[in-house]
């Protein structure tokens, strides 16, 4: 499992949302990516799982180019927002859907829902929509993983859940890497410490571009907040 990105660019009018020559992410990868609003981290993700159409380049997944066939969504999951969550269902009722849109039969459902019990601890089962903004980010979550997927990718992940719950999806996160050593992990993050916590690599994009990527390590933090400080 790897990701190639090879000359990839989107623009909207006349500014330049991504433009990224080349980049790679290795299986066994938790990648943290930081950027101040607007630097195009969301963008990049979006045009990854080819929820926007590229300018130019392309993105493989797999050896799969994802604007050209659709096998690499067996193997992904991902949350950017809720525009990814059925909000008239119940948080059971919709990994239900999840799961039978992805052919798998009801029986095996329990085990994916029990890997991904810790990401749910406390939610109701009422209608998504009448869930907090919390509760609603944590069956997003769920729904990210619940089919065990080779490739996740979560935008901002730790938004509006509080610290026990940003607790346990650290947690979630470090061991299911650990237990899918193929696996990769695209996150995105304003939180610096959540980003030096969890990561295993860490790419810095700044207007559009991907300016700098290095393996995280005890002084990941500090180089981020030196980075930051400076712009």
């Amino acid at each position: 499992m790897d990701i190639t990105i090879s000359n990839l660019r989107k623009t909207y009018g006349t500014v330049t949302a991504v433009d990224v020559p080349h980049f790679t992410v290795e299986g066994g990868q938790l990648l943290g990516l930081v950027g101040n609003n607007g630097a195009g981290k969301t963008t990049l993700f979006r045009l990854l799982l080819d929820l926007v159409a590229a300018d130019a380049g392309t993105v493989s997944v797999a050896g799969i180019d994802v604007s050209r066939s659709e096998s690499w969504k067996a193997f992904t999951g991902a949350f950017l927002d809720e525009s990814f969550l059925i909000d008239y269902l119940t948080p059971s009722e919709f990994f239900r859907f999840l799961w039978r849109l992805s052919g798998a039969s009801d029986d095996s459902l329990a085990a994916g829902l029990t890997m991904c019990a810790p990401l749910l601890e406390g939610v109701p089962d009422v209608l998504i929509r009448e869930l907090s903004a919390g509760n609603r980010q944590k069956v997003g979550l769920a729904a990210a993983f619940l089919r065990s997927p080779e490739l996740v990718v979560l935008d901002e992940p730790f938004t509006f859940l509080d610290p026990s719950s940003q607790h346990v999806l650290k947690t979630f996160l470090s061991d299911y890497i650990a237990q899918h050593p193929a696996a990769i992990i695209l996150l995105s993050s304003h939180d610096l410490h959540h980003v030096s916590d969890v990561s295993s690599r860490i790419a810095l994009m700044e207007r559009g571009s991907i300016v700098r990527s290095f393996d995280a390590s005890e002084d990941a933090l500090s180089a981020l907040e030196s980075y930051f400080a400076a712009r």
